[in-house]
């Protein structure tokens, strides 16, 4: 593919219209038609619907905005990089646990601007499921997990560090009394999950699993936040990083129950696919957050 004509369909693309990008790209519309129509006949399919006076995408255009995007940052990422890092520019796409994103990463993200003020960064929450196949189509660029291993043999999979986990409650719920709780005291009682901080949440209902402890019906949530304040107001329990409900607990709007069923702890891993070109800018990035968790653990 000429790049040229990968510039050109992104284009069209974002404004859905010839005229536009002509405009855009400074030329004619027959030229940005006719660099269309040539990327169109490379990769043997249609990457518009040309509706009257209207355009649209077809299904094999969508897909292909995700790696046009990537190839053209990787073209300026590429021109700008030789004149130093304050001038680097690109995009890198990490998908990273909403926990994580609100109380570890904005150190990163400081440090990381700090070196490369022009690269753009976009952070999208971590749900597991998918995960894998955005890493090995180039979509996301890394990853960090709550997880203590991750079957892949095509990953690249670094621990950064830990997290430890506590069982917690509203200080009015029944358990919050109790001077030791155990998972037979969890039996029938609803447990809050949040489905965007991935891992950990599946340790926990294994753990119980294996005791042989049944929650009652469960809340899963698309939100740390929408969680925590349903926790506050007496709806179950859940099992959530220490570092997430801080807060809640020094204000004394949650409280952690005393568990007696083992040390509750995750690892935080950085995944990678293996066959990822390490741009600069990406392993940069990774860098900065191996000395951010340096930092917070030493």
């Amino acid at each position: 593919m000429e790049l040229r004509d990968v510039r050109t369909f992104m284009a069209v693309a974002q404004g859905l219209s010839f005229n536009r990008a002509a405009e855009a790209l400074h030329t004619v519309q027959s030229t940005v038609s006719a660099r269309v129509a040539n990327l169109e006949r490379e990769l043997g399919v249609r990457l518009f619907e040309r509706l009257g006076r209207r355009v649209a995408l077809t299904e094999a255009g969508r897909r292909l905005q995700e790696f046009a995007r990537k190839l053209l940052d990787l073209e300026d990422e590429a021109r700008s990089w030789v004149a130093g890092e304050s001038e680097a520019r690109g995009t890198l796409t990490i998908r990273v646990p909403e926990t994580l994103c609100t109380f570890r990463m904005p150190g990163v993200l400081r440090r990381f601007r700090r070196r490369f003020p022009n690269v753009g960064l976009f952070l999208t929450t971590c749900a597991l499921e998918g995960l894998d196949k955005d890493l090995r189509r180039g979509v996301t660029d890394l990853a960090f997990l709550f997880a203590d291993s991750v079957a892949a043999g095509d990953m690249t999979v670094e621990a950064l560090g830990s997290e430890s986990l506590l069982l917690v409650v509203s200080p009015a719920h029944r358990l919050a009394s109790l001077s030791e709780v155990a998972p037979d005291d969890l039996r029938d009682e609803p447990l809050l999950v949040s489905r965007v901080d991935c891992s950990y949440r599946r340790m926990f209902e294994r753990l119980l699993k294996e005791e042989g402890v049944r929650c009652g019906a469960g809340l899963e949530f698309s939100s740390v936040a929408g969680l925590k304040s349903c926790l506050a107001g007496g709806l179950g329990v859940a099992v959530l990083p220490e570092t997430s409900v801080r807060g809640e607990l020094a204000a004394g709007r949650l409280k952690a129950l005393p568990w007696s069923g083992g040390d509750l702890e995750t690892a935080v891993l950085m995944l990678r696919h293996k066959d990822k070109w390490l741009s600069p800018t990406l392993e940069a990035f990774m860098e900065t957050a191996r000395e951010e968790w340096a930092g917070t653990t030493s």
